[in-house]
């Protein structure tokens, strides 16, 4: 058989997702890589044992299974090389760990997911380093606030719960100006929609328990890193003593395999959707990248090639003090919509979302946010139960 990876190279996603992170002719034919189990490894004598000469070392240190799935990762994301690591906030905090050192300065977006922050407030700055969170709208703006020691800008887009869009070729170019890395939460395009390191990126991170997974049973993380970065990145990995199971590996391959097809449902019925919503009158904006009334969405169609399932709502109320009644009558009301945090598998989830630690990218005042994982059901069925919401918010 031919050699498939320049042919790869330039096949449509779907096509590489049904072939990338494997190679039968490696284990008798089989199409999917085995699922190898493995701590110890044994060295053929004491001297391969001292100089490490052989490709697999200890269980932590890779197996075929994660192997498999960081290939694929890299060939998706056009990456040196990928980690894995045992959550999505974990892909997130390694590169940190990774990169900072204590009297550093890190720009953190102020639209950033909330676990993220926390580590920041505690674990980082107990560390040391000093946070600084910014407008996610600054754009090229980020180089008044690079200081001497600022060392990395964290970005994420659309940002968590309200969607702002960032100018991530913009921050990267200041960024990189002073030297600083640049970091990327890109969970909810996957490199499907948008590939980080194409646009100046070093460091793109995923919540592979998301869309890769795509079945809500997985948790796990990834961090793809550019030639630059990649030493310091798995040397990280390495010292920190993280990875990722080979069973998860597997799992996580196998939805890779979908993940193209699953994409284009969540996109083609979240979207309908949010055109339907902005015309009720219960809403008061449809916080959702691919509409044309959204402020972000020039930068989205500029440089996305697609959008997911997951956008915002946020509800009219005539007072705050109605926003957690209206928000809990809605959600206590839907009964295909699962009420459960993540995202990204094959189920309709809802959640009220609290942001009252933003700083500077503040909540919206027209009433509560409520987040949106758009499934893989029928969109009738999901009109139906979302009227529902509304008629129980109505009567608060």
């Amino acid at each position: 058989m031919k050699d498939k990876s320049s042919l790869l190279a330039a096949a449509g996603d779907n096509t590489r997702l049904a072939h990338l992170g494997h190679d039968p002719s490696s284990f008798h034919g089989f199409v999917n890589p085995p699922v190898v189990h493995a701590s110890t490894v044994l060295f053929p004598n004491s001297q391969a044992m001292v100089d490490r000469s052989q490709k697999y070392t200890y269980g932590t240190r890779g197996t075929p299974t994660t192997d498999a799935l960081c290939e694929a990762l890299d060939a998706l994301e056009g990456s040196a090389g990928t980690i894995l690591v045992p959550s999505g906030l974990a892909a997130i905090t390694i590169p940190f760990l990774a990169y900072l050192s204590s009297g550093d300065h890190a720009l953190i977006v102020d639209s950033v997911y909330t676990p993220c922050r926390h580590f920041c407030d505690t674990m980082l700055t107990r560390m040391g380093v000093e946070v600084e969170y910014y407008d996610p709208l600054i754009g090229a703006g980020i180089e008044t606030l690079i200081r001497p020691n600022t060392r990395l800008v964290h970005t994420e887009a659309p940002g968590s719960n309200t969607f702002e869009m960032q100018d991530i070729r913009a921050i990267a170019e200041a960024a990189h100006r002073h030297d600083c890395v640049v970091t990327m939460d890109n969970t909810w395009a996957t490199p499907l929609y948008f590939r980080p390191l194409d646009f100046g990126v070093d460091v793109s991170i995923h919540a592979t328990t998301k869309y890769p997974s795509g079945h809500s049973d997985i948790i796990m993380g990834s961090v793809s890193a550019n030639e630059k970065h990649w030493p310091r990145l798995h040397d990280a990995q390495i010292t920190l003593g993280t990875c990722g199971s080979p069973d998860d590996s597997y799992q996580i391959l196998r939805g890779l395999r979908t993940m193209g097809v699953r994409l284009a449902h969540h996109q083609a019925s979240a979207l309908e959707l949010a055109r339907w919503l902005e015309t009720r009158p219960e809403v008061a904006r449809v916080l959702h990248p691919a509409l044309e009334s959204f402020p972000g969405h020039d930068i989205w169609k500029r440089d996305f090639k697609g959008a997911t399932g997951v956008f915002s709502i946020v509800l009219k109320a005539d007072h705050a003090d109605h926003f957690k009644p209206k928000a809990h009558a809605f959600l206590d009301a839907l009964s295909i919509f699962g009420l459960g945090y993540s995202w990204g598998g094959y189920e309709s989830l809802a959640v009220h979302v609290n942001l009252s630690d933003r700083r500077i990218a503040k909540a919206p005042s027209e009433g509560p946010v409520i987040r949106l994982q758009i499934g893989l059901e029928d969109v009738a069925d999901l009109r139906r139960d979302i009227e529902a919401g509304f008629a129980a918010a109505a009567s608060v």
